[in-house]
């Protein structure tokens, strides 16, 4: 974006409607944001509002059909006709996807991606692209993060990438899926900073969120979805403080701050499945902790906090095996089975083959490991995920049902500890509390115990039994 060419656009959507013959899954919706203004747009996980960022993009599958009109900044087109939005892609209207792998180049290092957009789409020369590019990064706190590659970052990292590769198209009209999961509160901060200034240089924004913090400091517009259809809609300080729909009342009440506190176990009293004993880990100049010693015993619930880079993911894949301490022992305990040890990945699209459908994925565990598909059905069930999408492939369905039916598939297996990293990102509140409960449930029930990676402070203060806390070359383990 040039400085001295200001962007304005309005975006209005008027009947839009996804599905499939005989099923719909997006129904009439009608939304207008006018130039610089801001909407953001709350729900359930699977309730059609990426589906509607992609329709208003124009990047449906061959297999949905879509009707109504999208009008962005006055280029009005019929909402079947994808090609004509597609040509506004970039210049004009952007999305800046839920999965921060699909808008970045895995092979360019995050600085110079960031660097071409500035050149390639508007317009800046390459000497004042590299600095833009540079201190971008440096406003959100990653200006060490420029010459690595998107796989050398945390996933949090990688989002705040990912926008500023997207931002500096100049676009007028962006849409946004879930800029904050995953993020600290100081990162979600830097983040909220950068979309208020460039809201007020006149961009207009499209946010698709479940964080209603982040909702409140936006301000502007609200709308909330359920199964496909706007169900409340209007100014955020009105819907967000007096909800006139009980859905929306839900949603509120289900924020992890409201949670009842659950009776924590005596750290003391189950077997000892991991010693941990004064490790330490970095990444080349990267120090990331160091002196950390702790034990995990089954029915645990411990909580592993800190900013993003701090190495939760890693303290976590050394517990489970995958990855040596620096220095420092790990001592797992004796006669366990390898399966006795998952994860659930932050990224749930890195945990399923992309061209295979989740029943093949699934019935691959059930098989290898000789299990009864009843009960995973069973777990489905509890975790809400219509027997529907078991023949879709991981693309199909959206980011928070991924995560649900990878938590599906580690339980099934009755691991002994399970690391869960980012287990409820994708999901809204509701479904967050369900699941979480799920797990400490399971947790209970079978002497698993769990670690888990979370920025949202409330969670620990309702579910953990301890909590591990890292930061740069330190840690605290009480």
């Amino acid at each position: 974006m040039n400085d001295n060419e200001p962007i304005s656009a309005h975006l209005a959507v008027s009947g839009l409607s996804v599905g499939t013959p005989g099923h719909v899954l997006v129904r009439a919706v009608d939304l207008h944001i006018p130039a610089g203004g801001v909407l953001t747009l709350l729900g359930e996980s699977g309730s059609g509002k990426s589906l509607l960022a992609q329709a208003i993009m124009g990047n449906l599958p061959a297999s949905l059909s879509c009707s109504g009109t999208v009008d962005v900044g006055g280029r009005r087109s019929d909402a079947a006709d994808l090609p004509a939005r597609r040509a506004l892609w970039g210049r004009q209207l952007a999305l800046l996807p839920q999965e921060p792998w699909l808008a970045l180049d895995p092979t360019m290092r995050v600085a110079r991606q960031i660097a071409e957009v500035h050149e390639l789409v508007a317009g800046m020369a390459p000497e004042v692209a590299a600095p833009t590019a540079q201190a971008g990064l440096e406003r959100l706190g990653m200006g060490g993060a420029g010459e690595k590659y998107p796989f050398q970052i945390s996933g949090g990292m990688a989002q705040r990438v990912a926008f500023l590769a997207t931002h500096a198209a100049g676009a007028p009209v962006m849409i946004i899926d879930e800029p904050t999961k995953g993020l600290d509160a100081d990162r979600r901060a830097d983040v909220l900073t950068v979309l208020r200034a460039a809201i007020a240089d006149g961009l207009t924004l499209l946010t698709i969120t479940h964080d209603v913090w982040l909702a409140r400091q936006l301000r502007g517009q609200v709308a909330v979805m359920l199964g496909g259809e706007i169900v409340e809609r209007g100014d955020t300080a009105t819907v967000l403080v007096a909800p006139g729909h009980a859905y929306t009342r839900r949603l509120l009440a289900a924020e992890p701050a409201a949670w009842p506190h659950l009776a924590p176990v005596k750290a003391d009293e189950g077997e000892v499945l991991v010693h941990i004993d004064s490790v330490a880990k970095s990444f080349g100049a990267q120090h990331l902790f160091a002196g950390v010693t702790a034990q995990i015993r089954r029915g645990e619930f411990i909580a592993v906090t800190g900013p993003s880079g701090s190495g939760k993911t890693t303290f976590g894949n050394i517990a489970l095996g995958l990855l040596r301490p620096d220095s420092g022992t790990v001592t797992r305990g004796a006669g366990l089975a390898r399966t006795a040890f998952q994860k659930i990945y932050q990224d749930p699209a890195a945990a399923f083959a992309p061209s295979a459908t989740l029943r093949r994925s699934l019935q691959d565990v059930v098989t290898l490991h000789r299990l009864a598909w009843p009960e995973l059905e069973g777990l489905l069930t509890r975790l809400r995920l219509r027997p529907a999408l078991l023949d879709r492939l991981p693309s199909q369905v959206s980011g928070g049902e991924l995560q649900r039916f990878a938590l599906a598939r580690v339980l099934l297996l009755r691991p002994a500890l399970i690391f869960a990293d980012e287990p409820t990102s994708r999901l809204d509140p509701v479904t967050q509390q369900e699941t979480l409960a799920l797990l400490a449930e399971h947790a209970r029930e079978y002497g698993c115990a769990v670690l888990l990676v979370t920025h949202d402070a409330d969670i620990p203060a309702r579910m953990a039994t301890r909590v591990i806390s890292l930061s740069a070359s330190r840690s605290s383990v009480p």
